[in-house]
């Protein structure tokens, strides 16, 4: 038994040290050490309202610059505003950001089918089945994907209200 033990025991030190100088010189180098940067930047909802099938493709047309700093609705303007100074861009040469949105629901249509609680990826959703659902809107990003799940079209996206955290002073026009 002790032979048996002493024997895995070594075997287990040997696979572990060869793993270890595997992962040391067989690494894949990453092209874009930018676009790391950039995905932690952004939301991480995978929502796809930037047009890319989640945050990691979106950093890296970001980085590449095949999409534009303000692409990402639920960063909204601050993380545009990050992302321009990261990236060295003049964001006032890139035009309006888009509105984010955010979810509501109606409580006098809402069943409790649980179906837009499961599909939101950000969990905003709060509630249990066959009882009134929220919206928590801190944690909403506006991604869509429960008014498409939802059977009794109880919810609705709307431009959030205009509060100390969203607000944002506008460029006055030339007269």
């Amino acid at each position: 038994m002790l032979t048996a033990t002493l024997v895995l025991t070594l075997l287990g030190l040997a696979l572990g040290t060869l793993l270890a100088l595997a992962a040391r010189y067989m690494a894949v180098e990453d092209n874009n050490p930018m676009a790391k940067e950039i995905e932690q930047l952004l939301p991480g909802s995978q929502c796809g309202q930037c047009g890319f099938p989640g945050c990691g493709p979106a950093a890296d047309a970001i980085a590449t610059g095949e999409a534009s700093v303000t692409c990402c609705p639920p960063g909204g303007r601050a993380l545009a505003e990050t992302l321009a100074k990261m990236l060295d861009i003049d964001l006032s040469t890139l035009g309006e950001s888009p509105e984010p949105l955010l979810a509501t629901i109606d409580e006098s249509l809402c069943t409790g089918c649980t179906r837009c609680y499961k599909a939101c990826p950000t969990d905003a959703i709060v509630g249990a089945s066959k009882q009134i659902h929220v919206v928590v809107s801190e944690a909403c990003t506006g991604c869509k994907q429960c008014v498409d799940t939802c059977p009794e079209d109880c919810i609705s996206l709307h431009t959030p209200e205009v509060d100390l955290t969203r607000w944002h002073w506008h460029k006055p026009e030339a007269a």
